[in-house]
């Protein structure tokens, strides 16, 4: 059984994030905390794990096409990177409240997605899960189209496009999760807020989507809720 890790409901009137008790998801040094699920390497024996370490970074090679997912599960929290692409600016993401892996085309978990696609940094991809957020026909398109499966719209389109820096720079996301809602901040700016979301934990992962990517930090800071207290 996967472990579960987040910090117990109380009545709140206060949401904040406990920076004492941040914490890396990538230790700089390997990959340990994490698991390869990479659908070719099941059967071609010659191909390369897509995630390395180079430098004290943790990179995505881009190919073979797969994920790197947490061992642990986490809920509420708050998650801060900073990440590049190397060679030309493609395609990678952030998969949070990953579950059941390969339900999409074989290939990806279960989650919601945060898109890194260059120049379109923040969109959200649902992957048989679900969220919603305003001007969802705008957004998303026609309603017959939306789905969460194969062969349906399942894109939901950031607020603003454009936001990354030049190729070779550091760009920062964070990524905020706090129970049926996720909010994305591409370099300062808010990139995305969904709300209703059909899943509220998970695992955690990072795709190998065509494009090599540098990540040199992966933090994630639990959001607390503080109780009303009266004196």
């Amino acid at each position: 059984m996967k472990k579960l890790l987040f910090l117990a409901s109380i009545t709140l009137t206060i949401v904040a994030c406990n920076t004492k008790t941040t914490f890396p998801l990538f230790n700089g040094q390997n990959l340990e905390g994490w698991h390869v699920d990479v659908p070719e390497m099941d059967t071609l024996t010659n191909t390369i794990n897509p995630f390395i370490v180079r430098d004290g970074n943790l990179v995505s090679l881009g190919t073979p096409r797969g994920h790197l997912i947490t061992d642990a599960e986490y809920k509420n929290y708050r998650l801060d990177i900073e990440y590049r692409f190397t060679g030309e600016p493609g395609n990678c993401g952030i998969l949070v409240h990953a579950s059941t892996p390969r339900a999409l085309y074989k290939m990806f978990p279960k989650s919601i997605e945060v898109q890194m696609e260059h120049e379109n940094a923040g969109d959200f991809w649902v992957i048989v899960e679900d969220i919603t957020a305003d001007n969802m026909v705008e957004r998303r398109g026609p309603k017959e189209s939306w789905g969460i499966i194969e062969d349906t719209n399942r894109r939901i389109e950031n607020l603003k496009n454009g936001l990354e820096k030049p190729l070779g720079d550091w760009n920062t996301m964070v990524i905020e999760c706090f129970k049926n809602e996720i909010k994305v901040w591409v370099n300062g700016t808010l990139a995305n807020y969904g709300y209703n979301a059909t899943v509220s934990s998970g695992q955690i992962a990072v795709q190998a989507e065509g494009s090599e990517v540098e990540f040199r930090k992966l933090t994630l800071t639990p959001i607390i809720e503080l109780s009303d207290v009266q004196e």
